[in-house]
């Protein structure tokens, strides 16, 4: 009787295995359950879900790579990319030249914030905002930026009352102190570019130099070229200069 009743109970569970497994392991068509959860695959580099539109991609070289720590494009103003890379991508990322991490970003090295008023080796401070550059061996600074296109008379006129600071007023740059900027104009559009964000023209500059035909002379900035070929009602730039202080 003790074997019979053995032999029942075992027959008994053997009949509930199957049903066991089955409900455990249901057959699904959902692509996402499934694993299919993107809409598309770049370059079609996946597998399509057999029961829809899903697909399965394969991993990109940029997943990888960000997946190791390498998250940073490092192509902010400013920002270049610090130790390996990855595709592209950094872990970390430096600043260039004249510039400095501040706020979780390169920006500009303000050379005159921690300066009283006046004129230092490259620039000119005033309100702890540099108002002139210039390059070594230049004896004056020039403006940060120009005052735009006009005839010689506004140009003069402008350029007389341009204050760098204070009671400090610019002038017109003779002939040769334009051809000295253009001789400088690496380092000049440098301190510019870096304490600003702004370059010199390239264009004709007004000087305050009259040529024998009764024009002022102008100098074009990207070559150095002089001309008194323009009369004084053709439209130059004119560029503040400071020659004392």
């Amino acid at each position: 009787m003790t074997n019979t009743k053995l032999f029942l109970l075992i027959g008994t569970s053997l009949s509930l295995t199957p049903n066991l497994i089955f409900a455990q392991c249901v057959a699904t068509q959902d692509c996402e359950t499934l694993g299919y959860t993107e809409t598309s695959c770049n370059g079609g580099k996946g597998v399509k879900c057999p029961f829809g539109n899903k697909w399965a991609c394969l991993p990109t070289k940029e997943t990888i790579c960000k997946e190791e720590g390498f998250t940073l494009t490092c192509k902010g103003t400013g920002e270049i990319g610090s130790g390996d890379s990855c595709s592209n991508l950094y872990k970390k990322c430096s600043c260039t030249s004249g510039y400095e991490w501040n706020n979780g970003s390169c920006q500009k090295i303000n050379l005159c914030a921690n300066k009283s008023n006046g004129a230092y080796s490259e620039v000119y401070c005033c309100n702890r905002t540099v108002v002139g550059v210039k390059a070594s061996g230049m004896n004056f600074y020039v403006a940060v930026k120009d005052l735009g296109n006009m005839i010689w008379t506004n140009a003069n006129s402008q350029c007389s009352s341009y204050i760098f600071c204070g009671n400090l007023k610019g002038r017109l740059p003779t002939k040769d102190q334009l051809v000295t900027l253009h001789n400088n104009r690496a380092t000049i559009n440098n301190l510019l570019s870096t304490n600003i964000g702004t370059i010199m023209t390239e264009d004709y500059c007004w000087s305050s130099t009259i040529a024998n035909n009764g024009n002022h002379y102008t100098v074009r900035q990207v070559d150095g070229f002089v001309s008194s070929y323009y009369a004084d009602n053709y439209h130059r730039y004119a560029c503040p200069i400071l020659t004392s202080w």
